[in-house]
């Protein structure tokens, strides 16, 4: 896309990136103020290094049930889809037979030729 700027090509990206980043904020933000309220609470004195392990410590949590499980869910059927597996061949092959009947149905005489033709430039996989 020549012309474009990289902001406008991957916008998705940038607001997406956005969120994230409001949220990683927002969570470290309250829960800063959650430590500070627990420690107060117990007569304990206000550490960083302290909230800091507490806090990695649930934000890796919660990256590990959520995110991580999503991404493999994403990643892990984009690949399979991508290699071919039964499942995702099975719909492709049936909306391939669905056109060429419909080809056939329109003009049989040429849809022959044209389903021969494509099958030939575009060799099925075994």
């Amino acid at each position: 896309m020549p012309g474009k700027s990289v902001w406008s090509r991957y916008s998705y990206t940038w607001v997406t990136l956005a969120l994230f980043l409001v949220a990683l904020a927002g969570h470290w933000l309250f829960g800063w103020f959650e430590y500070v309220q627990d420690q107060q609470a117990h007569h304990q004195p206000i550490v960083v290094s302290a909230y800091f392990t507490q806090l990695m410590r649930g934000t890796l949590e919660n990256w590990q049930s959520e995110f991580l499980q999503l991404v493999w869910q994403v990643a892990g059927l984009s690949f399979l889809y991508h290699v071919g597996s039964t499942q995702s061949r099975e719909s492709e092959d049936r909306l391939e037979a669905k056109v060429d009947e419909l080809m056939r149905l329109v003009n049989a005489r040429e849809a022959e030729r044209t389903i021969r033709e494509l099958d030939q430039r575009y060799s099925r996989k075994p």
